[in-house]
């Protein structure tokens, strides 16, 4: 079984009104993973779908919720349509661990680089990125998905989830 990872970061909550910014992907390949990340305007579901090809199993962190109806809506891709997916969240809840991915990872003490970004600072690092040109701040978003779906592989083993 081959596995992939997803997270995804946008401009706000709404799926309507706001916009994926960047898609990132870990797929396993035995111990490693190799992480591709779509941004901005390279984000379609051709390139979305390239990126999982020969994935069998989608795993996210409030992704039933958030990351894959927003991809549908943005998108017209129904990942869970085409892959199967399970939803880390509520392999956490049921063993108590309540929260965003941060809170969860918290309590079991995973480990991040820069604790000190969230959602909403990939907000603001997007726009820098976009009104400034900042490449920095582009980066920084990129490093902090990748982190992201990284710590989402770790979960998973971490709670044993298949």
């Amino acid at each position: 079984m081959t596995r992939a990872y997803l997270d995804i970061e946008t401009t706000g909550l709404s799926r309507a009104a706001c916009e994926l910014t960047v898609v990132g992907v870990a797929v396993e390949h035995g111990n490693r993973l190799l992480i591709q990340h779509l941004v901005g305007g390279q984000i379609s579901k051709i390139r979305l779908l390239a990126a999982l090809r020969g994935v069998n199993r989608l795993y996210t962190y409030n992704g039933a919720r958030f990351d894959l109806p927003f991809i549908k809506a943005r998108l017209g891709l129904d990942l869970r349509g085409i892959l199967a997916h399970t939803d880390l969240m509520y392999a956490c809840w049921k063993r108590n661990l309540k929260g965003g991915l941060k809170a969860v990872e918290r309590s079991l003490r995973i480990e991040r680089k820069r604790p000190d970004i969230d959602g909403w600072m990939a907000v603001r690092l997007w726009y820098d990125y976009v009104n400034n040109h900042n490449a920095n701040a582009l980066r920084t978003l990129i490093d902090y998905n990748a982190e992201d779906v990284m710590n989402l592989r770790e979960l998973r083993i971490r709670l044993g989830v298949d």
